[in-house]
């Protein structure tokens, strides 16, 4: 016991707290830096620093709590049994029962209504409906959840939310404010309250009276086991439904409206898989030998179902000039703690670099400068002759490195914010020591799918689809692009409802293509993220584990065949399993001097491994 951290006992005690509640032996919590979720009786909860702060401690013990009372009160059968398949009325139907399980324990123990209430918080923070200035940019689901939480637990609405609840409160409660009276009385029956929250969504006309129960709508609808059933039902449609519903639920993509739609197909609607991107840079450069290395091996068993939707856009073609202006204030405002630390990292790191491109000395020369150091020797003794040294240059390799960055929504908050603050110094450094840098990104258009799932769902939904989502990839600074020209561009991912889902190994196709028609001798990859590639719409339709077997598969190609230098950062995620040369960081703070350690360290390998 001595040597274990105050983290490692408070995830022995939140565990057996969680078996407890869950009445099952076998549950297991594991830490992430991904979207909290379950699976089964495995939990992954939020990871709090080392010095276990009060209100992170809460929301991991919230978390947990909320998957343990599932596990203990929810039936996954029945549930999917009477679900809806109308997207939105799914939605707000799968939100209220967690409300309903969730209730069951803040009802009986004050301590699970505290962890609940600040997880509630969390999910609340990140969701579209703190941002709503009118009725129809609420999400449906979110309201409704809250405004039955009230019902059931008496617990007021998050105070980020109430802005949002106000606008539709008034709605509601003519509607369907009598139904939550019912809704409490049932809470300890799951088929009776049910039955109730469907009457609910038929007075809300987002769903009809089911004739007969449509087998593969509802296989289809849902997998109750699956993590996504513990998300907030955040965009988890895409503005489907009843057109009386419309006025309420709005749009409930949080992409769209984001000025998405000026970019949408012609951007990258012929664009392959695989292949490299035929942007301006691509176009110009000259043939290389390696270029068939941009050609994933047939045995990298991977598809997309379609990439029509899929999108490779500039950071200023999302949103305007003036919010641009206004995120790059903001992610200044980040910098005013760590400004010292920034000037010590950048220092460093540039002194590492000189130090190889400065000029060295070949000793012991019959001709050239004299050496002063050695002229102790010929004092000692007279008859040695004098000692020259001759000047000559080091080869410092022409270089070029690219930061690819997780886009995620687990990456939201802090870990975004060190790794955009990173990117800026590193791109600063890299340009005064003479060395380019590309700085990317790469998340999702949606949640759950967006239009390409869309497209499976008209197709007939063909098994096995592939990937199924929409892929948004994001330059943010182009390698030959001066820093002072793209420095506000990284201000973007501050932007609310740009961190979607991560799809990792095409991401990594995309950058290694775009490196492979670069000039220059050395390339380095870095890749920054958080976690497992994870994309619900994907993995639900496909095998187990589809897009880590691709990105794996990507990872040792690029690791055995390509030129290109990889090197990967985890932020608490262990991605020393995917990356032969990677990183492992629990606290983001570190992220700025990992990356600096990383670089000068494949800098000074001048040998590297060899690559054919």
């Amino acid at each position: 016991m001595a040597d274990q951290s105050p983290l490692d006992l408070f995830k022995q005690a939140l565990t057996g707290a969680s078996r407890a509640i869950a009445r099952d032996a076998e549950v297991e919590v594991a830490w992430s830096a991904d979207v909290p979720g379950s699976a089964g009786n495995r939990f992954r909860v939020p990871l709090p620093g080392r010095d276990l702060p009060a209100d992170q401690v809460r929301e991991a013990r919230g978390f947990a709590d909320s998957f343990a009372l599932k596990l203990r009160h929810h039936d996954a059968a029945l549930h999917a049994r009477s679900a809806p398949p109308e997207p939105i009325a799914r939605a707000c139907y799968d939100a209220i029962e967690q409300v309903r399980y969730e209730a069951l324990g803040a009802n009986r123990f004050g301590g699970i209504r505290a962890n609940l209430d600040a997880a509630t918080e969390l999910r609340t923070a990140g969701d579209k409906i703190v941002r709503a200035q009118n009725s129809s940019e609420v999400p449906l689901q979110t309201a409704l959840a809250l405004l039955v939480r009230e019902a059931l637990t008496g617990e007021a609405v998050p105070q980020k939310a109430q802005g949002g609840i106000e606008l539709v409160r008034d709605f509601l409660e003519e509607k369907v404010g009598g139904d939550f009276a019912g809704l409490a009385e049932k809470i300890g029956d799951q088929e009776a309250f049910q039955k109730l929250a469907l009457d609910m969504l038929r007075e809300l006309d987002l769903t009809r009276p089911t004739e007969a129960p449509d087998e593969s709508d509802s296989d289809d609808a849902d997998d109750d086991d699956a993590p996504s059933d513990d998300d907030q039902g955040d965009d988890d449609n895409q503005g489907e439904g009843d057109p009386q519903s419309a006025e309420m639920a709005g749009d409930m993509a949080e992409g769209e409206g984001e000025g998405e739609e000026s970019t949408d197909t012609e951007t990258d609607s012929d664009m392959a898989e695989g292949e490299p991107s035929d942007d301006s840079d691509a176009a110009n450069a000259p043939v290389r030998p390696n270029r068939p290395q941009a050609e994933v091996p047939a045995s990298v068993d991977y598809k997309a179902f379609t990439t029509r939707f899929d999108e490779e856009v500039a950071a200023p073609d999302l949103c305007d000039s003036e919010e641009l202006d206004r995120l790059r204030a903001y992610l200044d405002s980040q910098l005013t703690g760590l400004q010292g630390v920034v000037t010590r990292l950048a220092n460093r790191l540039q002194r590492r670099l000189m130090a190889q491109q400065n000029r060295s000395w070949d000793f012991d020369q019959e001709e050239g400068v004299l050496d002063a150091a050695r002229l102790a020797r010929v004092i000692i003794s007279p008859g040695t002759a004098l000692s020259y040294k001759v000047e000559r240059d080091v080869e410092f390799k022409d270089t070029i490195v690219t930061l690819l960055i997780d886009n995620s929504g687990s990456m939201r908050g802090r870990p975004i914010s060190i790794a955009a603050i990173s990117a800026d110094i590193l791109a600063r450094t890299l340009e005064r020591c003479g060395v380019k840098t590309e700085i990317l990104g790469f998340t999702t258009r949606a949640w759950k799918g967006g239009q390409s799932r869309e497209a499976w769902l008209a197709d007939g939904k063909p098994q096995n689809p592939g990937r199924l989502n929409d892929l948004r990839h994001i330059i943010y600074k182009q390698a030959d692009e001066p820093w002072r020209r793209a420095r506000r561009n990284l201000g973007l991912m501050m932007r609310e409802g740009l961190l979607k889902e991560n799809i990792d190994g095409e991401a990594l196709i995309w950058a290694h293509s775009r490196l492979l028609y670069r000039p220059e001798e050395r390339r380095i990859l870095m890749v920054i993220s958080d976690g497992a590639p994870v994309d619900d719409s994907t993995l639900s339709v496909n095998s187990a584990g589809y897009l880590e077997a691709h990105l794996r598969g990507v990872i040792e190609w690029i690791e055995k065949v390509s030129p290109v230098q990889l090197v990967a950062i985890g932020i608490g995620h262990d991605v020393t399993r995917y990356y032969r040369r990677a990183v492992t960081i629990m606290d983001v703070e570190q992220l700025g001097g990992t990356i600096m350690e990383q670089l000068a360290e494949l800098f000074e390998d001048e040998k590297g491994p060899k690559r054919k």
